[in-house]
């Protein structure tokens, strides 16, 4: 296992992939650590659509004019969804179990890439939530954050820069801006 510290280093996007299919074994990792994200009240509202079609995964990149035509390279696509009625945290908790399924991705030695969907869309004013629930039968009280392409990479990125943290971000009791 890496080191935390290490894993957070470690984890760059990616957004080329090569053609091999995840092992069942690793996508029940993933979605396990979804799972025991933290969550608002412990409420685990969240939902979760795994998706290993190709066509489907071709149509989910097409769900918003701009940053997700890569995910048709993809061999996993995790939709990432929340009630709004029933949490007002679903973002932030929905946020949470998107990193933690990516953290648990790297630490497998795949790649992974958020593709943001909440408040995005088509130039003819669809948004991107109507385009997935029409591709996944989600239902209408649910909305879509995100999509997470998973899969074997197929490019380098070299680990975050230590030098390039910017520190100066980071206040001490009050802000000194």
């Amino acid at each position: 296992m890496t080191d935390f510290k290490d894993l957070v280093q470690l984890r760059r996007s990616h957004r080329k992939f090569t053609t091999e299919e995840i092992d069942a074994e690793d996508v029940k990792l993933i979605m396990r650590a979804g799972l025991m994200a933290p969550t608002s009240k412990s409420q685990r509202a969240w939902q979760f659509v795994v998706v290993d079609d190709p066509l489907d995964i071709e149509k989910l990149s097409d769900a918003k004019d701009l940053g997700s035509q890569f995910m048709k390279g993809a061999p996993l696509a995790i939709v990432v969804l929340g009630d709004p009625m029933q949490n007002d945290c679903w973002v932030e908790d929905g946020s949470i179990a998107a990193i933690s399924m990516q953290y648990q991705a790297e630490e497998l030695g795949l790649g992974s890439c958020w593709v943001q969907m909440r408040g995005r869309g088509l130039a003819d004013g669809t948004s991107a939530d109507i385009v997935i629930r029409g591709i996944l039968d989600i239902p209408e009280n649910l909305n879509v954050l995100c999509v997470l392409a998973v899969g074997h990479k197929a490019d380098e990125r070299k680990p975050q820069n230590e030098d390039k943290l910017k520190w100066e971000n980071v206040h001490l009791n009050k802000f000194n801006g």
